[in-house]
């Protein structure tokens, strides 16, 4: 399994970031190529269900996820998020925390993903790629209305 992480730095609090870093329909907007559709109701919490779709053309693949813990931030604790993915081309898990720090707030972002297709050797290829990928996204999901 690929292993990336991503830290950013934000003016914003953590309770606004964490609001935004969970907007998941946002993530469609902020993710190349991808739409997110939620498949269970608001508001979101442990049991969530939600199915980015990506690709272009017939190249088109849903990496169903879960969030399977939920804990927003509060006071000056740290909120955390644990995604796992139910797809069958991708599967792995993602953990967004976000804290307070300074007058603004820490997110990190960590996954661990696999893509079924591909052998091992590429594992460093994609945990490359992911970086890149959902460090913009956490970028321009924190940027969004600012």
């Amino acid at each position: 399994m690929a292993f990336f992480r991503i830290t950013r730095e934000s003016p914003l609090s953590a309770a606004e970031a964490w609001r935004r870093m969970t907007d998941w329909e946002r993530h469609g907007d902020v993710v190349p190529l991808t739409r997110v559709r939620l498949a269970t109701p608001p508001p979101t919490g442990e049991g969530t269900v939600f199915v980015p779709r990506t690709g272009v053309g017939r190249l088109i693949f849903d990496d169903p996820m879960e969030v399977v813990d939920w804990a927003p931030p509060y006071g000056d604790s740290a909120g955390r998020c644990r995604l796992e993915k139910r797809g069958t081309f991708v599967t792995g898990w993602a953990e967004i925390e976000v804290a307070p720090y300074g007058s603004g707030s820490l997110v990190a972002w960590r996954e661990e993903i696999r893509v079924s297709p591909l052998p091992r050797w590429c594992d460093p290829l994609l945990a490359r790629a992911g970086r890149l990928v959902f460090g913009r996204a956490v970028k321009k999901l924190l940027q969004y209305g600012i």
